[in-house]
């Protein structure tokens, strides 16, 4: 297959125009006076929505239709979006009327009781600064040693069970990366490693029953409980233990803070850093001059998860807010307790801020401008340290372990999570 067919299909921002991108629902948007249904679908694979631009060119700040009829506002622009993500007068607690949820499930999940990514300050700061101290870019950088070592030894396993027919790199790699290492920081014994593995995949990976992600889910939370309770009795050094002996022995926080706590570092980050893994190596083969420049010289790679976590974001509809205030955006007046969403994503693509934004491009020269696949603001990522550490060491050494990988199926074929949810990819079949 030639390098032409192996490319995705790209989106050129100068043909962006209502007779180029997504004709029907284009005509739709500029024709009727209701807002169009949101989430909007990626039109193909990885692609983003084509509405984003559209928006982008004509509309920055503008309302959708929810699920439940609600209208919130949609924000597109990276200049607008980061305006969002900063301004204290928007609230992130999803209790608070007209917070915008985007399904049935995120609106029953917004009655548990909040962990530091859904508060606003001072209680945000107050609950984050209990575990940021272990994921700073110095800890991190301690901890790349172990990281390499769990990378190192599933590729042996992987090896050891021999690659000529196709496995699937995520159940054997992309899954257990993520998973062992923030399972090391929380305290995880080693021999309960592939159970809690088994139970985050069935909760996240898309294809389970209702009932069989919230069983998973209920797993996950008995066993965090259990833990908790393991080290109020005997402390270890790790951060559940650190919550207990420095918040919940104290009285600073309840054990079912801390449960939660724990809970959300377990499960937050591992779909997205999964997916992450399964994009990276779909994308340096659908362009294969970049792979053969990364393969022949790693110093690339930290260039690479920049570029990626551009291009791609896989966590794109966490980043929502309501009003406290009536405020003025982008000439619009959006007025106390109505929604926003703001479209990372998007923000990711911005012409203006991205030159050529919708090229995959390792060498893409950037300035002071920050990208949005961990967020921005007070809230960004707590372990975004964690998250570059582990892409730069997999995609450091997947290819110079595995110098033979190939995606075992054609690339149009690979499976990717359903077209109105965050971009991943369910399962990649590989040989060696």
């Amino acid at each position: 297959m030639s390098a032409i067919l192996l490319r995705p299909r790209a989106f050129q921002p100068s043909k962006f125009s209502c007779t180029n991108i997504s004709k029907f629902s284009l005509r739709t948007m500029a024709s009727t006076t209701s807002p169009p249904k949101f989430p909007f679908s990626r039109p193909a694979g990885a692609e983003p929505p084509s509405e984003y631009a559209y928006l982008r060119a004509n509309d920055p700040v503008s309302k959708v239709e929810l699920w439940d009829g609600s209208h919130p506002w949609l924000v597109v622009k990276h200049k607008d979006i980061c305006s969002v993500l900063t301004d204290e007068r928007l609230s992130k607690q999803r209790q608070r009327p007209g917070f915008p949820e985007l399904n049935a499930g995120g609106k029953e999940a917004a009655k548990n009781k909040p962990t530091f990514v859904d508060m606003d300050p001072p209680e945000h700061m107050q609950q984050r600064s209990m575990v940021e101290p272990l994921f700073t870019k110095d800890q991190i950088n301690k901890l790349r040693p172990s990281i390499q070592k769990t990378v190192d030894s599933l590729l042996a396993d992987m090896i050891k069970e021999g690659g000529q027919k196709p496995v699937d790199i995520v159940e054997k790699f992309a899954l257990p990366v993520a998973s062992y290492t923030i399972y090391g920081i929380l305290g995880v014994p080693f021999e309960d490693l592939a159970y809690l593995t088994q139970h985050a995949a069935i909760r996240s990976n898309g294809s389970a029953t209702a009932t069989q992600a919230s069983n998973s889910n209920s797993e996950l939370l008995s066993y965090i409980g259990d833990l908790v309770e393991k080290r109020l009795v005997a402390p270890k050094d790790d951060l559940i233990s650190k919550l207990v002996v420095e918040q919940l022995k104290p009285g600073h926080i309840q054990k079912a803070d801390a449960v939660q706590i724990a809970f959300l570092m377990l499960v937050a980050g591992n779909a997205t850093m999964v997916n992450m893994i399964n994009l990276g190596i779909v994308t340096l083969f659908q362009n294969p001059a970049q792979l053969k420049e990364v393969k022949a010289d790693p110093s690339l790679v930290p260039a690479f998860v920049e570029e990626l976590c551009r291009y791609h974001t896989a966590s794109a509809m966490a980043t929502r807010r309501v009003t406290k205030v009536d405020i003025t955006l982008g000439g619009k007046t959006i007025k106390a307790g109505e929604g926003i969403i703001a479209a990372t994503q998007s923000g990711n693509r911005d012409e203006d801020v991205f030159p050529d934004p919708d090229t995959f491009n390792i060498h893409r020269k950037r300035g002071s401008e920050q990208a949005l696949g961990y967020g921005y603001g007070a809230h960004q990522c707590v372990a975004e340290w964690l998250a570059r550490a582990e892409l730069e060491i997999v995609f450091q050494t997947i290819f110079k372990t595995l110098p033979n990988l190939k995606i075992a199926i054609p690339l149009e074929e690979v499976k990717y999570s359903p077209p109105n949810m965050d971009v991943g990819i369910v399962e990649l079949p590989i040989t060696f």
